[in-house]
């Protein structure tokens, strides 16, 4: 039997054939692949190594900003208006509690945390590392801060920070002057973009919103330091480079006189409206009150939503500025104005004497009868005479012959219907009335009825406060315009630097002794024998000069007579005031405005008199309004 040759199972020769061809290829895999690193190697390490090092630098150094401290503003006397002071809030790091919910819960046993902090603090740190602390609770009371102290051994995630925030110790009395800095909001950066000061403005939270503060933002802010550190890959300052310290912010010296705005805001207690003094010297504002206020360190803080609901809805409203935003028919304090214009235009001359029996008819018409204040008339008048007693008649039928053109046209260069200059952005142009306005506003063309109120500062016109005592100022002045200011010297590390003012045209074409017989009726109003204000100012010490206004808040038919007594608060007149003193060499001239009050002559010259009498006579008298959160 022939056995059969086994076939091999293996081919051993075949198989060391393949597995060195497969050791080949893969070595050579391995040298393409190892050759592809070292390139790349080669491309990061020769090639792209200053970029990358830069990026790596860039993730190391870290530049963190540092805000300055905000310029302190002060009155004219050093007293401090608007500080910086230091506030206490409580910070947690996450990273350093073992259990968040259980601490934050232990913390509210202790401090009574509200649901709005701790919704808040977990918004914050959501948008923070871990090993960055988030604020659980600002502004920390004593007792707040002892009570922590007594358990803090409990919390080392825990830790009381102080931060400067912005503080106003006369609260009220001063907020629709220097307004107030709250924390800056989407609609405050793109302003500040726009302005290219961003780079400023890193690591600041608050900025200047309303009144002073907004308007020297730039003098009151500063300059922005910063330090250069080096940072862990988590973010950790490990230690600092570089340390840029910041330049504060510089201080401001008002013309106000705090203790002459403590004295004014206490007489208008209890009303509403406005009252501004100011050295007619220069325009420099002493005292500018609107009543009623609120207490700016609300807002410092962020205010709730209830308390800024409540002052929105409150009816006395009291977030307006009603001393630059206030808008009033200016009635019969432009009367000594529109003497001067209808003299400078011709209308009138100082002979020119007209009767009065009560009553104004337009030429030729029989129809309405534009009445004045007294039933039966002042008789006589002449230019004087309609100033001291305030005749009507007498600028109706100035107004009606000036014309509404003309009237505007000098109303203007007065500073009616323009904003006055002054140094906060709150303010409003008010009305001085035109053709083309009424057109525009009421597609109605303009009357010869609706220029003879306007005589009397009625009708369609109308100013606010501080247009009318720059108005007072300029007569004082024989047409020398000049913006009320409220900042006296700005202070730097260069040494004290007086407000630069803006120029202003002044008003031409009026005969020096026009401005006289203007100034000489005003006096007369407060010193004359029939004058409208001479029993507020019987007996004073001083010689001075004055002119009362009534503005009606609507209007009477041709037969209707004003009865106060039976017409709800809202709709009695405005009583308006302005004067100056002394009367040879004036150093005072105010302005006041109070809302629903009745007569001038009856409710604003008495309170014009005290003020006079407080800084002329007795202004060593300590006001009876005693500065917030300090003894007298």
């Amino acid at each position: 039997m022939i056995r059969k040759q086994r076939t091999p199972i293996r081919d051993y020769h075949k198989e060391k054939r393949i597995f060195g061809h497969r050791a080949l290829f893969s070595f050579l895999g391995i040298c393409l692949l190892m050759g592809i690193l070292l390139f790349h190697l080669y491309t990061l390490q020769v090639l792209q190594h200053k970029e990358y090092q830069t990026r790596s630098n860039d993730n190391r150094i870290k530049i963190i900003p540092i805000a300055p401290t905000r310029g302190i503003i002060y009155d004219r006397n050093g007293v401090i208006l608007a500080e910086n002071k230091p506030v206490y809030s409580l910070e947690i790091t996450p990273s350093k509690s073992k259990d968040l919910q259980k601490t934050l819960y232990q913390l509210s046993q202790v401090l009574n945390l509200t649901q709005e902090e701790l919704d808040q603090f977990n918004k914050e740190r959501r948008h923070n590392p871990r090993f960055k602390p988030s604020t659980l609770k600002s502004q920390l009371t004593p007792e707040e801060m002892a009570k922590f102290a007594v358990h803090s051994y409990r919390f080392p995630s825990a830790e009381v920070q102080a931060h400067l925030k912005r503080y106003y110790p006369y609260g009220a009395v001063l907020t629709h002057v220097l307004g107030y800095v709250a924390k800056i909001n989407d609609k405050d950066l793109r302003q500040i973009d726009a302005k290219d000061k961003l780079a400023n403005y890193r690591g600041t939270y608050d900025i200047g919103k309303l009144g002073l503060e907004k308007y020297y933002e730039d003098k009151l802010h500063g300059t922005a330091g910063y330090q250069k550190v080096e940072v862990n890959s988590r973010g950790r300052i490990i230690h600092t480079l570089e340390y840029h310290p910041p330049v504060s912010g510089e201080n401001i010296v008002l013309n106000l006189d705090i203790k002459l705005q403590l004295y004014v805001t206490q007489l208008l207690k209890g009303q509403r409206g406005a009252a501004i003094v100011i050295d007619p010297r220069d325009s420099g504002v002493l005292a500018m009150v609107s009543i009623p206020s609120y207490d700016p360190n609300l807002f410092v803080h962020g205010i709730s939503s209830k308390e800024y609901k409540a002052l929105l809805q409150d009816p006395n409203r009291p977030l307006i500025n009603r001393a630059t935003l206030g808008i009033y028919p200016p009635a019969s304090t432009v009367k000594p104005a529109m003497a001067i214009a209808a003299l400078a235009e011709g209308v009138i001359t100082p002979q020119t004497v007209i009767f009065d029996p009560g009553y104004w008819q337009i030429p030729n018409s029989t129809t309405r009868r534009f009445r004045d204040w007294l039933a039966w008339g002042h008789g006589k008048v002449s230019i004087l005479k309609s100033l001291e007693e305030s005749v009507d008649t007498f600028y109706y039928y100035v107004a009606f012959n000036l014309g509404i053109d003309r009237i505007s046209k000098w109303m203007r260069k007065f500073g009616y219907g323009e904003y006055t200059g002054i140094d906060i952005t709150e303010e409003s142009k008010a009305n001085m009335p035109t053709r083309e306005w009424k057109m525009s506003r009421y597609r109605k063309p303009w009357y010869q009825g609706d220029t003879v109120p306007v005589g009397i500062g009625q009708g369609y016109w109308t100013a606010t406060p501080i247009q009318i005592v720059k108005v007072v100022s300029t007569i004082i002045n024989n047409g020398i315009v000049r913006a009320p200011h409220l900042l006296k010297e700005v202070i730097t590390n260069n040494g004290v630097h007086p407000a630069e003012l803006t120029p202003y045209p002044p008003i031409t074409g009026v005969k020096p002794e026009y401005w006289a017989l203007a100034k000489e009726g005003m006096h007369r109003v407060t010193q004359g024998h029939r004058g409208t204000a001479r029993r507020a100012f019987y007996g004073a010490k001083y010689n001075s000069a004055g002119k009362s206004g009534t503005a009606q808040v609507f209007g009477l038919a041709e037969n209707q007579k004003y009865n106060s007594k039976i017409l709800a608060k809202h709709l009695h007149d405005h009583a308006l005031f302005v004067a100056f003193a002394p009367y040879e060499a004036p150093s005072v001239a105010l302005s006041i405005v109070l809302e629903n009050a009745g007569g001038g002559s009856s409710h604003g010259s008495p309170l014009a008199r005290k003020i006079l009498d407080y800084l002329l006579v007795n202004n060593e008298k300590e006001p009876i309004l005693k500065k917030k959160g300090h003894e007298k």
